[in-house]
């Protein structure tokens, strides 16, 4: 019970990584906020996850719709001890068909949605003096380009150097940012990610996710419950100590 009495918003937090985030903090004793444009699916997640869930409608590309959140969730929780900024886009084109539209669109969610949810938790943790944890979630992808991946690469590059900047300035609040670089993760949003590489790379469906699961030196591809270990460590006072990091977990992938 690691974050017994801690309270957790979490982004994204409707399915996938950000679902099993959650899971992981109640089970260790938080309660936590699954945050999440489909409020819907957010409610149905909170509902099954029990009575220490809550849903909360959230876009990240809205500064409105983000100090709503916010708000909502400490009127709900009392307070924000704990964040982690799992919403995100994936995107992939060769360099010569990027285009505005899709550049802006997944550097304001991935880029800009961090920042600005940072902020606003940050400035509550500040003013109720609470030596809180920010976890940001980066991905191999941020360690090094890919032929077809300019634009999520950069976006998650700008992400550990946000994480890196912020954890150097908040660290004197006693707010502890660190971030996670997961490789690849099963799950249902690995369709979107196999169907981009089979239109760019002419592979059939599936392919892909078979090429990069047998790639990955621990033998398989990553589950969403493999980067939980992590994100309840760097949520826990065993954290305190550290500052501005990016830990990989992706089996192996990338080593730093």
């Amino acid at each position: 019970m690691r974050l017994q009495g801690k309270t957790a918003l979490i982004t994204g937090a409707a399915r996938g990584i950000g679902r099993a985030f959650a899971a992981a903090y109640i089970a260790e004793g938080a309660r936590v906020a699954i945050a999440d444009i489909d409020i819907a699916r957010a409610r149905a997640t909170a509902t099954e996850l029990g009575p220490d869930a809550i849903a909360i409608e959230m876009d990240v590309t809205s500064q409105a719709s983000i100090d709503a959140a916010v708000a909502e969730t400490i009127e709900a929780l009392g307070q924000i001890d704990i964040l982690i900024n799992n919403a995100a886009l994936f995107t992939a084109a060769p360099i010569t068909d990027i285009t505005r539209a899709d550049y802006a669109r997944v550097f304001d969610i991935n880029v800009a949605g961090t920042l600005f949810t940072l902020q606003a938790v940050a400035r509550h943790m500040i003013e109720r003096g609470i030596r809180g944890h920010i976890i940001n979630m980066a991905s191999q992808a941020g360690r090094r380009g890919e032929p077809l991946v300019a634009v999520y690469c950069a976006t998650k590059a700008a992400v550990i150097s946000l994480t890196q900047s912020a954890g150097l300035n908040l660290i004197a609040h006693g707010i502890n940012v660190n971030a996670i670089a997961p490789g690849v993760v099963d799950g249902e949003h690995w369709d979107g990610v196999d169907a981009f590489f089979a239109k760019h790379e002419g592979k059939p469906p599936g392919q892909k996710k078979r090429e990069v699961g047998a790639a990955v030196p621990y033998g398989r591809m990553g589950r969403a419950e493999d980067l939980t270990g992590m994100a309840v460590f760097l949520a826990s006072a065993e954290a305190d100590y550290i500052v501005a990091q990016c830990y990989n977990v992706d089996g192996g992938q990338w080593m730093s």
